[in-house]
């Protein structure tokens, strides 16, 4: 049986501010952003563009071969999102359609001083070196057309690359071509490698993934109590919970969607859900999330949807996942050593 590592995190403030500094889990619904540990702004929802309108090459399940996703029109969904009120969106260079979704931005006449881009760097970059990462950064900031990013991540701890890395990272925020950076998938361990190694900046965001199924109390208690924020994807679990009879039983007890449960879930634990939909109605219920409470025991329940099995389900893809598209890769299948860590905070 899992502990329940979160009771402590559920904020209990009612009191409503416009902007709250991470330190503490604050419920995401009381206010409309959060002050990172580098000082900037980050919106409490953010829009998710993975498999948006294209399924990338690389991604689980596609073959090798980037697949188009016919029914859904990128403009026209990421332009509703912004109609909606999504002002924050997650990008990536692995999501292979950064472009697209930039022109989409654009067109939506949006001061940008009022959006939130996000991007990361991928594993190739990240194992190649610095001056990839370099590279690739600039690459995503053009296609993007937007001239800085608000944030930009490491997309998953590659051994003995994702340091120098994120060292190159510190030098485009000084440059001011990065406004503020962190990490994606980073283990607690994966931080503590950062501070062992002295770097000028704490990362001010881990995306992870996070939802009743894959709650890792102990990690988010970790990176909250830095000051970190956590950002969430899968934060609709990829739509597969939602017959979980605990999840329908709090559909029909709230008046609410499955969705939108999910989303608010997450927003009493501090945490920025990333939530993707290619439908509008799912976009904009996604979206409108804080008109209301989930019970604290109700919250309690939903933490222990986690079963150690998914735990350790979880740690494997982290495993297979760090080399991922890299050259270590194939040594990893050869059985040799390359530095996937064995031991590592899992909960």
């Amino acid at each position: 049986m899992l502990r329940k590592h979160m009771r402590s995190l559920v904020s209990s403030t009612k009191q409503i501010v416009r902007t709250m500094t991470v330190n503490h889990a604050v419920d995401g619904a009381k206010v409309d952003y959060y002050t990172l540990n580098d000082g900037h702004k980050h919106p409490t929802r953010g829009y998710g563009t993975y498999k948006l309108g294209l399924i990338p090459a690389s991604a689980s399940g596609s073959g090798g071969v980037a697949c188009v996703v016919e029914e859904e029109d990128v403009a026209e969904l990421v332009r509703y999102a912004c109609e909606v009120g999504y002002r924050c969106f997650d990008c990536a260079e692995f999501y292979e359609q950064e472009k697209k979704v930039g022109e989409a931005i654009k067109s939506c006449g949006i001061p940008r001083e009022e959006l939130y881009i996000i991007s990361k760097v991928w594993t190739t970059a990240i194992y190649e070196g610095p001056e990839a990462v370099r590279k690739h950064a600039l690459k995503s900031i053009k296609e993007l057309g937007v001239g800085y990013l608000d944030l930009y991540l490491i997309h998953w701890p590659v051994p003995g690359k994702h340091v120098e890395a994120y060292r190159e990272l510190e030098k485009l925020k000084d440059e001011g071509l990065l406004r503020s950076i962190g990490v994606s998938n980073y283990t607690v361990e994966d931080a503590k490698e950062l501070e062992e190694n002295n770097v000028k900046y704490f990362p001010s965001v881990n995306q992870i993934e996070v939802n009743p199924f894959v709650f890792r109390g102990n990690t988010i208690k970790y990176f909250q109590t830095k000051g970190t924020l956590i950002q969430a994807y899968r934060s609709l679990c990829n739509g597969k919970a939602f017959d979980n009879p605990l999840l329908v039983s709090l559909s029909k007890k709230y008046d609410k969607k499955i969705g939108q449960i999910l989303g608010r879930y997450l927003l009493q634990h501090g945490i920025v859900p990333l939530s993707k939909s290619g439908k509008k109605e799912r976009i904009k219920e996604n979206f409108d999330v804080i008109d209301f409470d989930i019970e604290k025991d109700d919250i309690e329940a939903l933490d222990n949807l986690t079963t150690e099995d998914t735990l350790k389900k979880r740690a494997e893809l982290y495993q297979q996942c760090v080399v991922r598209d890299t050259p270590l890769a194939a040594r990893v299948a050869n059985n040799d050593d390359v530095g996937v860590r064995q031991a590592f905070t899992i909960d």
